[in-house]
């Protein structure tokens, strides 16, 4: 009996858990997960992890007293549910959990650099090792400046939102651990702009996108990990074979679990060393003008950012419901 795709695909590529259900966790075993605040939100309203929002509820109620507001109550809650999410992640997992610094605070490096201290505070206050967590955060300029001072505090960090070679190569120079290209999302962009309906999977402009990144990083010998993320069919991920990480959906991975047949390896460190490339220097004037020349990483950026912040105000409500219906 041959291996399934998955089995192949954990051979040369480290396969991460994109979701905030512990059960699909439990289920399909990767090294690593991440989460965001549509999957948190997704999460806590789920029946089994009730009890998880309930908690977290509670213990920022005793933190804040019974004179605080509701709102300061929900404020807190809200910071310490995605760690509450992160460490029960933690218990299952070998690796490492992404936690992401709220979205509004994207172009805002000091408010980002203070998000991110907190957060990894609350998970060393759990006793997690600070090495076992990625702060996630926007590729923006500001961003990728704020994810420069935590990395030389030992913070590491995801850069989450990427679309463009510009934000990968500014990642990279700054030494982040880990940036996420999102495939899916630029295919969403290039279908909708051009107006047809599918690429192969090997035209993919999303595939395209992070097989340059990766090729530029192993060219130039960055250290920054590329994992590739938000997939929309499994072509995507078996044109990826061979990226440093990928963070893959529940119902995609019980598909390449479902699938036999033989994986070829795509992306090699060996083959990216023979391309011939140019190498790029990205200060912020660079990083604008690139930006602003790169429609599709200008429109999904900004699209990206007010999706996690609507997600985010979306958690506020149903928490600041919660509170209000324990609290009677």
């Amino acid at each position: 009996m041959g291996k399934n795709l998955l089995e192949q695909l954990k051979e040369f590529t480290v396969v991460v858990a994109d979701t905030g259900d512990i059960q699909a966790i439990e289920t399909f075993k990767p090294r690593d997960s991440t989460t965001n605040p549509s999957l948190i939100t997704a999460a806590a309203q789920m029946p089994q992890y009730q009890g998880i929002v309930d908690d977290t509820l509670k213990a920022a109620r005793a933190s804040k007293g019974k004179a605080a507001s509701a709102a300061e109550v929900v404020s807190l809650a809200f910071d310490s549910l995605a760690v509450s999410f992160g460490l029960k992640i933690l218990e299952i997992i070998p690796g490492r959990v992404s936690t992401e610094v709220d979205a509004r605070l994207s172009f805002d490096t000091d408010a980002t650099i203070a998000k991110g201290r907190e957060l990894i505070a609350q998970y060393e206050a759990n006793d997690v090792a600070r090495d076992r967590v990625l702060i996630k955060i926007a590729a923006t300029w500001e961003g990728i400046q704020a994810a420069a001072v935590l990395e030389k505090e030992g913070i590491h960090c995801n850069l989450t939102l990427l679309f463009g070679l510009h934000q990968a190569i500014a990642c990279a120079e700054n030494g982040i651990t880990l940036i996420s290209p999102f495939v899916g999302r630029i295919l969403d962009w290039y279908k909708k702009d051009t107006g047809r309906d599918s690429y192969a999977p090997a035209e993919d402009p999303g595939v395209v996108s992070v097989t340059e990144i990766y090729n530029y990083y192993k060219k130039f010998g960055y250290k920054t990990e590329v994992m590739g993320a938000s997939f929309r069919s499994l072509g995507e991920i078996t044109e990826l074979a061979g990226c440093d990480l990928l963070t893959i959906a529940p119902s995609l991975l019980a598909e390449l679990q479902a699938t036999e047949g033989d994986l070829p390896r795509k992306l090699d460190p060996e083959n990216a060393a023979t391309l011939s490339i140019e190498k790029l220097t990205i200060d912020k004037a660079t990083f604008d003008r690139m930006h602003v020349e790169n429609r599709m990483a200008n429109d999904k950026l900004a699209e990206g950012i007010s999706g996690f912040a609507a997600a985010l105000e979306a958690l506020e409500e149903l928490l600041a419901a919660r509170l209000a219906s324990l609290e009677g």
